[in-house]
């Protein structure tokens, strides 16, 4: 793989481990262990995921986080505990993809690893909080299909095709910024509908009388 390709697959697996991180380790680690995901000789020690060891510990976390994120509040309690070992699982996924021998690529593959995985990690977090409001009991078992899903096509994708990966990213984090931007205005309508069913809203002037 080249340099873009490189980055490409590190910058989607940030991002989806921030959705599913023991899946993504899973699916990587397996795809190495089967040849399916060749890399360059200086990766060699990414080998470490295809270890037999990391892979039946990620697949117990995945087993796990699929159970707890279809429970609607647990999930949202396992977003929080996981609100360090994501953005860190991501960043140590896009570390280890760079080139080891140059310490600035290094630096930014960890910062943008680490960044990546925050950001696809907070949009599922504040989506599920917001989903988890929703007085209907099937809405979170829904989304979360959804999630386990799509992440799981995106990694298939990225392991397949690695020179899609860098459009993949792309779209992600796009995605990831809108939904943010989105579920806020939606937090503050919210807020300020209670304010004024409450009576909490100031006080509106008086209409000007008719000239």
């Amino acid at each position: 793989m080249g340099i873009v390709e490189i980055l490409g697959v590190a910058g989607s697996l940030s991002l989806l481990a921030g959705w599913r991180l023991y899946l993504t380790i899973l699916a990587t680690g397996t795809a190495m262990h089967f040849g399916w995901l060749p890399l360059p000789d200086h990766l060699a020690a990414l080998q470490v995921l295809a270890n037999p060891w990391v892979l039946a510990v990620a697949a117990v976390g995945t087993v796990a986080e699929f159970l707890a994120d279809k429970i609607a509040w647990v999930d949202s309690i396992w977003d929080m505990i996981h609100s360090v070992i994501r953005p860190l699982g991501g960043a140590l996924l896009a570390l280890a993809l760079v080139d080891a021998s140059d310490p600035t690529w290094q630096v930014i593959a960890f910062l943008l690893g680490g960044g990546g995985a925050l950001l696809s990690h907070g949009a599922k977090a504040t989506t599920r909080a917001v989903v988890n409001a929703s007085p209907e009991p099937v809405s979170n078992a829904v989304v979360s299909t959804g999630e386990d899903v799509v992440t799981g096509g995106l990694l298939a994708l990225v392991i397949a095709f690695p020179p899609l990966a860098i459009v993949i990213a792309i779209l992600l984090a796009i995605a990831a910024v809108v939904v943010i931007i989105a579920l806020r205005r939606l937090l503050r309508n919210i807020k300020a509908g209670l304010k004024r069913a409450l009576g909490d809203a100031p006080p509106q002037p008086d209409a000007a009388p008719p000239a």
